[in-house]
């Protein structure tokens, strides 16, 4: 377990909720602004920092809309490990 990154996580409850909807399926970022009732662009700047810090990956990174994130290995043993 890569505490740094969990403590990052735990920090910010934006970064919590956008990690655990991602946890059992990828999404676009619409559908995650839609489950957890975020701003898009807030849920957008989230994904970038968790895709910066190795938690998401885009498995898209081509398109300019519809762009599909999942979590990273490491990104699902942290999700793994928060209590919603």
């Amino acid at each position: 377990m890569d505490w740094k990154k969990y403590g990052f996580v735990l920090a910010s409850s934006s970064r919590r909720k956008v990690l655990l909807t991602l946890k059992d399926k990828p999404m676009i970022p619409s559908q995650v602004s839609k489950i957890i009732k975020m701003h898009l662009s807030h849920v957008s700047r989230t994904l970038k920092e968790l895709e910066e810090k190795g938690l998401v990956i885009c498995l898209t990174p081509d398109m300019v809309k519809g762009k599909i994130y999942r979590l990273t290995k490491t990104g699902k043993a942290i999700a793994n490990k928060i209590i919603p």
